[in-house]
């Protein structure tokens, strides 16, 4: 990442302001909120102690994608995945990785930060296709140098039946204006089908139930968290159990979260299939969980107009 860099230290400002926390420090959830050992976001001051606080810098994803990690290390856990032209704010910078969160859902980890920069246009188009080639010139016939996924974002003004993205060009029928709101989050997901299953992913090379999910949700201007207990705590509104379900409600499972196509057919991204776009009937999904846990079906919820 070029630019400046992130400011740690005390949280005061000039003219230095003090200040003081009485009671005890809030235990949050470190996936949303930006808290480590050492390190805290200058935003939580008033909420955590922490022997530091940092002011973040806004950056944003140069690469097509690039995984978030738990720890600043490529071998750990993969929690979320940056997709080109998303933001990601930097608290910290060690060695080759930058400790931050994701702009779109406040998801903290670690991104390798070369593949971060400051000072990047305001995206205003979003990918459509499953991966849009970048042209290097606005000409179908042109060399192709390289691909965005789904759901990537960046700037550019149409030029006829191209986009300019950088030194490349989108063509127009692959990508959307981000003002341009789909209204039907199914139809969505369904532009991810044969999409891998990849934990984490969210559209890049590969996706997971909760991507899945936020990723069609975002397409219609619906903001979600990015795990699945997140998301049945915070989407939309409660089904009673005996109403019957519909197009675009969300069936929540012990660690699993998929979208009703209709009353029967659900549609979700899952191992057990190893794709995204399986769609099978929501009977067999219960009945596939229910040997495994208690309760197969832990919330059904709806996002009203």
């Amino acid at each position: 990442m070029t630019g400046p860099k992130a400011k740690s230290g005390s949280a005061a400002t000039s003219p230095r302001k003090r200040f003081s926390l009485t009671g005890r420090s809030a235990r949050l959830d470190p996936r949303v909120h930006a808290v480590r050992g050492d390190l805290a976001d200058v935003t939580l001051f008033e909420t955590v102690f922490s022997a530091h606080y940092a002011q973040a810098v806004m950056t944003r994803c140069t690469a097509p994608h690039t995984m978030l990690y738990q720890k600043p290390d490529a071998g750990s856990v993969a929690v979320s995945q940056i997709l080109h032209g998303e933001s990601f704010h930097v608290l910290d910078l060690t060695g080759q990785w930058a400790w931050g969160y994701c702009g779109h859902d406040d998801y903290v980890g670690y991104v390798a930060r070369e593949l971060l920069e400051v000072d990047q246009p305001v995206p205003d188009h979003v990918v459509t296709a499953q991966a849009a080639p970048l042209f290097t010139a606005p000409d179908i016939k042109s060399p192709i140098a390289g691909t965005l996924p789904i759901g990537a974002l960046f700037q550019g003004v149409a030029e006829g039946d191209f986009i300019p993205c950088g030194a490349h060009y989108v063509h127009a029928r692959h990508a959307a204006l981000i003002a341009d709101r789909a209204s039907d989050w199914v139809a969505v997901a369904m532009d991810y089908a044969g999409q891998p299953y990849r934990w984490g992913g969210r559209g890049g090379e590969g996706i997971d139930c909760s991507g899945l999910v936020q990723q069609s949700l975002a397409r219609c201007g619906i903001d979600a968290q990015r795990d699945t207990d997140l998301q049945r705590a915070t989407l939309g509104i409660e089904i009673s159990a005996d109403a019957p379900l519909r197009r675009g409600d969300i069936v929540f499972f012990p660690g699993h979260v998929g979208l009703m196509v209709d009353g029967m057919q659900l549609l979700h991204a899952n191992a057990h299939a190893g794709c995204a776009r399986s769609v099978e009937p929501l009977a067999d999904v219960i009945a596939r969980l229910a040997p495994l846990h208690e309760t197969p079906v832990l919330a059904r919820r709806r996002i009203m107009p």
